[in-house]
């Protein structure tokens, strides 16, 4: 009768759940697109972006400690090999992410997000019950949330059955998710156990009824994909109707979270900045865009209060009837970030085509290219460390697409040894770039001596 109980209050947490909320944004393992993942700055951003759940993996240490890491080797993200099951916690925690932060342990991850009420976690437990029959893992996990009173904040979810069924056990009042890719693990032995099931996309495309079947059953549905936001993508997955989607891309996610309820305007309080050459001129309403006689200026800091989106592009309100293209803001990148490469040009990659894009979004891509052979200006800095924009006179490009030219003296490289290695961007032009000079055009009689030349060369050579 007990568990029935329990099992009862499961169900009954499931229907609220699914009443009081609606498209979920989960960050998948933080904002990895902008910073490395699993790391307080990635999930911070992903927070700052739109995320309503950041998703983490947990492994246990040699000597017992709850890891943060998707990875049992560590050199992905490290560049160390390390495997979390074979060391001490001490030892793994000296190492670092290419920005600066440390290997985390779910108890420093508490710590620090204790006091804010607003961020919670999707927990994945990586084991395989096959292998290993212990539950130390889950007991771990259990008590950790417990000590830090984050019942109410996170959710649990795992590819592992048993994990989850021992996680009712322990945590009766738990949300718990069960990862699938195939109809064959969506069972009668399963579904009873869990309030929900994150589904691959792929599933669901070949199989449309499954979102309604599962709703029927009163079981929530989340989709993961690779998503590479694409936009025909996303308008599927929210035309669907899935109750979350577990995401590379965060904030995108809120972009099409905010169009499917109608949002229009939404709270940022964050700082920000412009990093462009020139001055870039206000608008009072972006609706209708009538500018104004107010600039923000190069360097110049500001406070985004809102972003409202309008004509399919994002604006931010910076003062009391003042907006601005979010093009011309910088909320994640540090004049650090950018110093050694503001002075510098740019050209495009041998033999690779470089896509302009309208703004610096990937969902704002054209149909035109970077013109090859040719230096450009940067004209303007958008993005994150991990991900920077680049604005020329072309228009807004990724700095992974091109070469930086004009690293050929000593002050410039030690500028550049200087940034965090997360900011080090390896494609650059180490030799100076010469111009082909287009060919002279030549009069009959000089044609007619070109001749002569080439035929006297190969008697010669006969």
């Amino acid at each position: 009768m007990k568990y029935q109980s329990q099992l009862f209050k499961a169900l009954i947490f499931s229907i609220i759940f699914i009443i009081t909320s609606g498209f979920t944004v989960v960050g998948h393992r933080g904002d990895p697109s902008k910073y490395p993942e699993e790391t307080i700055q990635s999930d911070n951003s992903a927070f700052n972006s739109g995320a309503d759940y950041v998703e983490l993996d947990l492994r246990l240490s040699a000597d017992g400690e709850l890891v943060v890491s998707h990875d049992d080797d560590l050199f992905r993200v490290t560049h160390t090999h390390a495997i979390v099951s074979q060391n001490y916690w001490q030892a793994l925690r000296q190492l670092t992410y290419d920005n600066g932060e440390h290997v985390l342990s779910l108890p420093e991850l508490f710590e620090y997000y204790q006091k804010k009420p607003n961020t919670k976690f999707i927990l994945e437990t990586k084991i395989d019950h096959g292998l290993d029959p212990s539950y130390e893992l889950e007991d771990q996990i259990a008590a950790t949330v417990k000590k830090y009173h984050m019942e109410k904040r996170i959710m649990i979810h795992s590819f592992s059955a048993a994990s989850l069924f021992h996680f009712r056990k322990i945590m009766p009042d738990a949300y718990l998710i069960l990862i699938v890719g195939s109809l064959k693990r969506i069972n009668f032995s399963n579904l009873p156990q869990v309030n929900a099931v994150n589904v691959s996309s792929d599933l669901i495309l070949n199989h449309s009824w499954l979102i309604h079947w599962l709703h029927q059953l009163n079981k929530q549905v989340f989709v993961w994909t690779e998503m590479d936001e694409s936009p025909d993508l996303w308008q599927w997955l929210i035309n669907k109707n899935v109750d979350g989607v577990v995401t590379n891309f965060p904030s995108t996610g809120f972009k099409y979270k905010l169009a499917k309820e109608g949002t229009k305007k939404y709270a940022i309080h964050r700082k920000g900045s412009y990093f462009g050459k020139k001055k870039a001129k206000t608008m009072m309403n972006p609706y209708v865009q009538k500018m104004q006689n107010k600039y923000v200026y190069p360097g110049q800091k500001f406070e985004v209060m809102y972003g409202v989106r309008a004509h399919n592009q994002l604006y931010y309100q910076i003062a009391n009837q003042t907006f601005i293209s979010a093009e011309f803001v910088n909320m994640d990148l540090r004049p650090a970030d950018i110093a050694p490469y503001q002075s510098k040009q740019i050209i495009a990659k041998p033999q690779k085509d470089v896509r302009i894009y309208r703004y610096p979004d990937n969902q704002a891509k054209t149909k035109k290219l970077l013109p090859a052979n040719t230096l450009f200006k940067i004209q303007n800095f958008n993005g994150s460390p991990k991900s920077l924009w680049l604005f020329t006179s072309q228009g807004w490009i990724k700095a992974r697409d091109i070469l930086f030219y004009g690293f050929f003296d000593d002050a410039n490289w030690q500028n550049y040894r200087r940034l965090p290695r997360m900011s080090r961007y390896s494609n650059i032009a180490l030799t100076p770039y010469l111009q082909l000079q287009p060919a002279k055009t030549l009069n009959t009689w000089q044609k007619i001596k070109q001749i002569k030349k080439i035929t006297t060369k190969k008697v010669l050579h006969n």
